[in-house]
C-alpha cells in the first residue's frame, strides 16, 4: 500500500491549484470577498452609530430620548440586520459551494484514475487504498475548509486591514497595540500547524491503512466464511480501529489547547486597548466617543483570525486531502497534455496508413517494474500480421502485463512498444483502440440482455457475430436461454456459467472486425471440442491477416501458433 506522501513544501492558505480545478471555487472566492466588504462595511456602520448613540445620552442629559437618537437607532438597526442577513446568505453560499467544490474535485480525481491515458492499472493498484480515502472521506472534510475556514480566511484578508485604518483614524495608539499584537496570532498558529501537520497526516495514513484492511476483508469474506474463519480477522480489525481512535484524540487534544491559547492571546491583545483607552479617558486625554469607537472596533480586527484558529483543526484534514488530490489531477493533465502533444505529432503518419489489414507489434527491450520486481524486462518480440504469436510461461512473468503495455494502459519502465513502426507513446489512444479488440482474463458482462453485452463496443455485423457464435459455441448456450438474445443478464453475468461467459466475451471478440487482436487466457473454461475451434476461428483471422496475439498454456493453442514467446526464458535472460 503507499503511504502519504509526506508534505515538506509549504503550501498557501488558498491552494492556487483549487480554483483552477473547480469553477464553482473561483465564484465562491468572489461571493465571500463580496460579503467580507459589505460585512466591513457593517461594522464600521454599527460601531459609529453605537460610539455616536453612548457618547451623546451619557454626556448630554437632552439627548436621552428616542427621538433624539432615532437616526443612531435606525442606523444601528439597519448595520446589525445587514450583518446579520450577511452572516446567514454567506453560510448558505459557502456550504452550498463546498458541496460544489467536492463534487468536482470528486468527479475530476475518479476521471483522473479512470482514465488510461493519465493513470496505469498497476498505479491504481497501488495507490488504491490512499485514493479510496482522500477521494471519498478526506474530501467530505473539505466542506469544513470552505464553509469556515476560507471564509475567515478572506475577511482576515480585507477586514482586518481595513478596521486597522479606521482603529488608526480614531486612535492612533489604540490603532498601534492592534499593529504591534495582530502578528502574534498568525505566529503562534504557524508554530501549531507544524505541529498539527504531521499529526494529521499521521491520522490519513491510519485511516488508509483501515480502509485498506476492511476492503480486502470484505473481498475475500465469502472465501472466509467458507473455511469458518470469519471472525480471525476481527481482533485486527479492532487494532486498526483503536489506532485511529488514538490519533484522532491526539489531533483532538491539540486542537482545544491551541483553540485556548489563540483565544487568550486575543483576549489579551483586546484587553491591552481597553486599559489604554481607560487610562486615557480618566485623565481626559480623549473624547469618549473616540474612546467607545476605538474599543468596540478593536475585537473587530481580530475576530477573523481567531475564526481562523477555530476553524484551522476542523478544516486541516480536509485541506491535507484536498492536496493529494490536487496533485492527482495536476499529475493527470500533465500526462493528458503529454499524451495530446503526442498525438499531435503522429496524427498525420497514422493517417497515411489507409487500408491496412494488420499491424506489427513489435516489443523493443521491454521492461516494466512491478511490486515483486521487473516482470518482464528486456524483452524483444514481434508480432507480425498473418501470425499467431502466443505468449506462453510461468504465472507472474508478465505476460498479461505485456499484453496491458500493447493496449496502452502500462507504461514501459524501459524500453518501448512499437505498433506499425511507430512508438506506442506517440500515437492517438482513440485511434489505436479503434483499432483493437481485447479479450481479458475477467472479462466485462455488464447488468442487460444479451444482444446489449454483444454490441458492448458497438454494433457487430450480424454475419460476423452468427459466425462467432458458431466457434465459440454460444449459438449452443442461446438456444438454452429462456430469451435467447433478449435474455437479461445480471452484474458480472450472472444466470451464466464461468464458460457460457467465456463464450460470450469470446463472440464478441472474433465478431469484432479490428485488424489486431489480443487474447488473455481465451481457451479457458472451454472443453476440448470449443477450445478447439476458438483456435481454428484465430488461425482464420491470422491467415486473413490480422494480427493476433495470445496469451496461453494451452498445447492446442502452442501447437497452432506461428510465433511463441516463451517469458521462461526471456525473465533468466532478464535476470
Amino acid at each position: 500500500m503507499t503511504e502519504p506522501r509526506a508534505t515538506s513544501r509549504r503550501r498557501p492558505p488558498l491552494d492556487p491549484r483549487l480554483l483552477r480545478a473547480s469553477r464553482s471555487a473561483r465564484r465562491y472566492v468572489v461571493a465571500s470577498a463580496a460579503f467580507a466588504i459589505g460585512n466591513v462595511v457593517a461594522v464600521v456602520a454599527s460601531a459609529i452609530a453605537l460610539a455616536g448613540l453612548l457618547s451623546e445620552v451619557i454626556t448630554d442629559p437632552a439627548a436621552r430620548g428616542f427621538a433624539a437618537q432615532s437616526v443612531h437607532l435606525t442606523v444601528l438597526a439597519v448595520a446589525l440586520t445587514a450583518r446579520g442577513a450577511m452572516s446567514y446568505f454567506g453560510d448558505r453560499v459557502s456550504r452550498r459551494a463546498a458541496h460544489a467544490t467536492i463534487d468536482e474535485l470528486r468527479v475530476a480525481a475518479l476521471d483522473t484514475l479512470t482514465d488510461p491515458g493519465q493513470t496505469s492499472p498497476r498505479r491504481l493498484l497501488d495507490e488504491r487504498e490512499h485514493a479510496l480515502t482522500v477521494v471519498l472521506r478526506g474530501l467530505d472534510r473539505l466542506s469544513d475548509y470552505l464553509s469556515g475556514y476560507l471564509p475567515a480566511l478572506l475577511s482576515t484578508v480585507v477586514i482586518t486591514p481595513l478596521i486597522v485604518v479606521v482603529e488608526l483614524w480614531t486612535d492612533p495608539i489604540s490603532g498601534v497595540i492592534i499593529i504591534v499584537t495582530l502578528p502574534l496570532i498568525p505566529v503562534f498558529m504557524v508554530l501549531i500547524g507544524l505541529v498539527t501537520r504531521d499529526r494529521t497526516r499521521r491520522k490519513l495514513a491510519a485511516m488508509s491503512r483501515q480502509n485498506a484492511q476492511l476492503v480486502d476483508l470484505m473481498t475475500g469474506l465469502p472465501t472466509l466464511r467458507a473455511l469458518g474463519r470469519a471472525q480471525g480477522p476481527a481482533g485486527q480489525v479492532a487494532e486498526l480501529g483503536e489506532r485511529l481512535h488514538r490519533s484522532t484524540m491526539g489531533s483532538l487534544r491539540i486542537a482545544f489547547l491551541s483553540g485556548a491559547v489563540l483565544e487568550l492571546l486575543a483576549t489579551l491583545s483586546v484587553a491591552l486597548v481597553a486599559v489604554s483607552i481607560g487610562l486615557r479617558l480618566v485623565f481626559g486625554e480623549m473624547s469618549l466617543y473616540a474612546g467607545v469607537l476605538a474599543l468596540v472596533l478593536a475585537p473587530e480586527a481580530y475576530l477573523p483570525l481567531r475564526q481562523i484558529g477555530a476553524q484551522f483543526h476542523n478544516a486541516e484534514d480536509g485541506v491535507a486531502a484536498a492536496d493529494d488530490v490536487l496533485d492527482l489531477i495536476e499529475s493527470g493533465r500533465a500526462a493528458s497534455r503529454g499524451t495530446a502533444r503526442a498525438a499531435a505529432s503522429g496524427e498525420a503518419e497514422a493517417s497515411s496508413r489507409p487500408g491496412e489489414v494488420g499491424v506489427t507489434v513489435e516489443l523493443d527491450r521491454l521492461g516494466i517494474r512491478g511490486r515483486d520486481g521487473w516482470a518482464p524486462r528486456g524483452l524483444s518480440a514481434t508480432a507480425r500480421p498473418g501470425e499467431l504469436t502466443v505468449f506462453t510461461g510461468p504465472n507472474g512473468a508478465g505476460k498479461s502485463t505485456v499484453l496491458a503495455a500493447v493496449l496502452g494502459l502500462h507504461t514501459p519502465d524501459e524500453g518501448r512498444v512499437l505498433i506499425a513502426g511507430r512508438d506506442l507513446a506517440s500515437l492517438d489512444r482513440d485511434a489505436h483502440y479503434g483499432r483493437l479488440v481485447w479479450l481479458p482474463q475477467h472479462p466485462v458482462i455488464v447488468p442487460g440482455t444479451v444482444a446489449e453485452n454483444l454490441d458492448l463496443f458497438g454494433e457487430l455485423p450480424k454475419d460476423a457475430v452468427a459466425e462467432a457464435m458458431r466457434a465459440s459455441a454460444f449459438d449452443e448456450v442461446l438456444a438454452d436461454l429462456p430469451d435467447g438474445m433478449d435474455s437479461v443478464l445480471g452484474s458480472g453475468g450472472a444466470g451464466l456459467s464461468a464458460g457460457q461467459r467465456q463464450r460470450l466475451a469470446l463472440t464478441r471478440t472474433l465478431a469484432s472486425p479490428a485488424p489486431l487482436l489480443l487474447l488473455d487466457e481465451p481457451t479457458a473454461h472451454l472443453d476440448e471440442g470449443t477450445a478447439g475451434r476458438v483456435i481454428a476461428a484465430l488461425v482464420d483471422r491470422a491467415r486473413a491477416g490480422d494480427t493476433v496475439i495470445v496469451v496461453s498454456h494451452q498445447k492446442g493453442v502452442l501447437s497452432a501458433a506461428d510465433a511463441v514467446v516463451d517469458f521462461a526464458k526471456e525473465l533468466s535472460d532478464g535476470r
